[in-house]
């Protein structure tokens, strides 16, 4: 039976999502998120095994980023005009086939290209799987529920690199990437089952404002995914080089601890800035994580000498800088409720933007500088992503100027 024209879908277990979905979200987003994150340790040992430069390797985290970057929006463009959970399940598959192709490469040409098939697949991945969540999420528990998958992503940091890492020491780079391969074949079965229910209708803000349309909403959407570019350059130049400074610096034995107090510090400050933006502005929270993350890079710069201090800068840079990411994502859904998919496929592709930009000039600027030169310019960097938040708005049916996040609906 049809509910009534007009009116939503009030299933609980539809509108609310139920633990099935949300732990099968949360374990695509970890598997894909260890894919990309544990790169960055293996970086040393895969310029080993194909005898090129440590540095030289920081293109594969490039690669990867910039086809994410050229397939989302387009990949964003078909989920949102066909089934999203077959756009999720197709590209699952060729996920698992490319990390395949990577640990099987036989030189460092084939494991970009390796590492571009993958990028291409996981560009149309994590925005599908966030749009599942988001559209049959409460309005007032949206950004809580983007935070809790969205740590699958971040636990990846403190648990899937690590092991990856530790795989790496012991058995061969190859392995991880098997394992991998693997897993994201076998979330593919359930996610063709669990995401049949059709979604509630996303709710009209509360305002009766509409989200921007045509020319003035897409330059709305260029605004805010800039912030995410300049928010992913000032936070993936501190991560990306962190085990290779490490390494460099005789303390190879401290990455894995050090992952895990980062990666730690990232859930703890995703499910904060989650609570935080469904509680209050969307935006003055990404403003607030934007200033922190300034402060606290430099700080990291400072205290990087010394381990022990090193360690509590990380926990807070990472509480601090990942509490930015779903208050971000909160307001782009609110914005943009029927292009939910688009808009995030065109975040995250702003985030690779700005994690390929810092796999490409980071290793120029630690071998023309130092690691803590390249932390001190993402500091730089953070800072100016909080002058450029400082100016987005959206405007009202009356023309009126409003604070931008301020159309999402208070609890």
């Amino acid at each position: 039976m049809h509910p009534p024209r007009g009116e939503p879908v009030v299933d609980t277990a539809v509108a609310g999502l139920s633990a099935g979905p949300v732990v099968l979200a949360w374990m695509t987003q970890f598997l894909v998120g260890t894919d990309l994150f544990v790169v960055a340790p293996l970086l040393p040992r895969i310029a080993t095994s194909f005898d090129i430069s440590a540095e030289s390797t920081g293109l594969l985290v490039t690669a990867f980023s910039v086809a994410y970057v050229v397939a989302s929006p387009f990949a964003g463009w078909i989920s949102d005009r066909r089934d999203r959970a077959t756009v999720l399940v197709v590209a699952l598959v060729v996920f698992s086939a490319a990390n395949v192709g990577t640990a099987l490469a036989p030189g460092f040409g084939l494991l970009l290209v390796a590492r571009v098939v993958a990028g291409i697949a996981a560009a149309a991945t994590g925005p599908t799987v966030y749009a599942l969540v988001s559209t049959r999420a409460r309005p007032q528990a949206r950004a809580q529920v983007l935070a809790v998958v969205g740590s699958g992503l971040l636990t990846a940091l403190w648990v899937g690199a690590p092991a990856g890492s530790l795989l790496g020491r012991y058995v061969g780079w190859q392995v991880t990437f098997v394992i991998l391969a693997a897993g994201t074949l076998l979330l593919a079965f359930p996610h063709a089952v669990v995401w049949r229910a059709r979604p509630a209708p996303a709710p009209v803000p509360a305002t009766g404002a509409p989200p921007p349309a045509g020319w003035s909403g897409a330059g709305v959407a260029l605004s805010a995914v800039a912030v995410t570019t300049l928010w992913a350059f000032a936070v993936y130049t501190l991560y990306t080089f962190l085990a290779i400074a490490l390494h460099a610096d005789g303390r190879a034995t401290a990455v894995t601890w050090l992952l895990v107090v980062y990666g730690i510090g990232a859930v703890a400050g995703g499910q904060l800035g989650g609570r935080l933006a469904d509680r209050g502005d969307a935006v003055r929270i990404t403003r607030s994580a934007l200033a922190l993350t300034a402060v606290l890079e430099a700080v990291v710069a400072l205290l990087f000498p010394v381990t022990w201090t090193l360690a509590c800068g990380l926990g807070l840079f990472a509480l601090a800088a990942y509490a930015f990411f779903p208050a971000q994502q909160r307001h782009l859904v609110d914005l943009f409720p029927e292009r939910a998919t688009a808009v995030l496929s065109w975040n995250n592709s702003a985030l690779f933007v700005g994690l390929s930009l810092a796999g490409a000039l980071g290793g120029p600027v630690v071998h023309a500088l130092d690691y803590q030169g390249l932390l001190y310019i993402g500091a730089a960097v953070a800072v100016a992503a909080c002058l450029v938040a400082r100016g987005r708005g959206a405007r009202s049916r009356s023309g009126e100027e409003r604070p931008a996040g301020g159309d999402r609906r208070q609890p």
